[in-house]
């Protein structure tokens, strides 16, 4: 049955790493949570980066190489349009790094890990702001200096930082009518915990993806299925 959005409604969704999956985009967190023998931690902390940053940026350089060959699928698509059809009381959250939203015509894309095409200086201090950079760092060598002479990193929130946007992600999960996760396996914090949120302020909550996500009860309706099969039709604006 589609999901019927009135007027009044103001609907919030929320991305997780299967929708970018049905475009070929790898989750890296396979069986053995391993990147060529290495623990994604090891990969994807302040730390690992201080220690070795040619083995993170070489992480990084692949999984650019991996992301810019792939396109946005139609779960992408059914959802660029409808903020088209939603304006101002439609709000787009995901937990990917990927830039396929934007790529299927979403404009006001909240990245809460991140921009995987986007790097910004390592020293948290530093006020040079995060820039478009779509390069692959192979060497220490390669990696370029920013203004104040640190390594510049990837501009993405690694394990033990705080997610970004999140001054605006609570207050539109508070307001919305309608709160949909779409492809999150509801195993991460703080994004697991936003369902609840939205339900504890009286929204109807909705998840569509392949399984059942670790905080199924949080959600009034699971709809179970690829999301680029479930959401075009899915809503329904009246």
């Amino acid at each position: 049955m589609p999901i019927e959005i009135r007027e009044s409604d103001r609907v919030f969704v929320m991305t997780g790493a299967g929708v970018s999956a049905e475009s070929g985009i790898p989750t890296f967190r396979g069986q053995d949570g391993l990147w060529e023998g290495h623990r994604l931690e090891d990969v994807a902390t302040p730390e690992a980066f201080a220690r070795n940053p040619e083995l993170v940026w070489r992480f990084y350089s692949m999984r650019r190489s991996v992301a810019a060959s792939c396109l946005a699928n139609p779960g992408h698509l059914a959802l660029a349009r409808l903020e088209e059809k939603l304006g101002s009381r439609y709000s787009l959250c995901t937990q990917n790094v990927d830039a396929l939203h934007e790529a299927a015509g979403s404009r006001k894309v909240l990245h809460m890990h991140g921009q995987l095409f986007e790097s910004r200086c390592s020293d948290d201090g530093c006020v040079t702001a995060a820039f478009q950079d779509a390069e692959r760092y192979m060497t220490k060598e390669d990696i370029p200096l920013c203004t104040c002479g640190e390594l510049i990193r990837p501009n993405i929130v690694w394990f033990g930082e705080m997610p970004m946007f999140m001054e605006q992600i609570i207050p539109a999960i508070e307001r919305c009518t309608i709160f949909v996760a779409v492809g999150s396996s509801g195993t991460v914090h703080p994004a697991a915990s936003f369902a609840q949120i939205a339900r504890s302020n009286g929204a109807k909550t909705v998840y569509v993806g392949l399984e059942s996500p670790l905080n199924a009860h949080a959600f009034d309706e699971i709809i179970l299925g690829p999301s680029g099969e479930r959401l075009p039709g899915l809503f329904h604006c009246s």
